[in-house]
């Protein structure tokens, strides 16, 4: 299966000046569990940024970084918010969301999430456990969260589309 490539679809300013600071490439459970285990109690009180990368790296950093700079201002297979829970057989995903108002990423990009989870060998929900709908308004171009099924942009109060509908490699 092909995976969909996300772009960045937020402010250019946004993206222009976005810096992360504190992130990280997972490459092992291990790692993970020790860059979690510096992060200290109260920054694992709330979701960090996540992203996954072309080559299907997970990339984590704090919650107030933009997920543009976590990706070096490249596509992505994924994108979004992750929390992590720690319990008797370790480190593992609490929660996690594909909320990134920069790639507005459709929820079918799960599997890369899944994907890149499984092969670091950690424990995950199986899905997202809260699914953002995003689409771009045909009228007026905003980005627009579709909340209770109204597709209607909160902007200019045209319909949106049915289908995910930004533009991606």
């Amino acid at each position: 299966m092909h995976a969909r490539r996300f772009s960045y679809v937020g402010p250019a300013e946004i993206r222009d000046e976005a810096v992360t600071v504190g992130a990280f490439a997972v490459r092992s459970a291990t790692l993970l569990a020790d860059w979690l285990a510096v992060r200290g109690s109260a920054d694992l009180g709330e979701p960090l940024t996540f992203v996954v990368t072309l080559d299907g790296d997970l990339g984590l950093a704090p919650r107030r970084s933009e997920h543009v700079a976590l990706a070096g201002g490249r596509d992505v297979l994924a994108a979004g918010e992750m929390m992590f829970a720690r319990d008797a057989s370790g480190w593992h995903v609490l929660e996690v969301t594909n909320q990134s108002t920069g790639y507005c990423p459709d929820p079918d990009c799960w599997p890369a999430v899944r994907e890149s989870l499984d092969r670091l060998g950690i424990a995950h929900p199986g899905d997202f456990t809260a699914k953002v709908v995003f689409r771009c308004c045909p009228s007026c171009g905003e980005r627009n969260i579709v909340r209770d099924g109204d597709f209607t942009c909160a902007l200019c109060d045209s319909e949106l589309p049915a289908r995910w509908n930004f533009t991606s490699a």
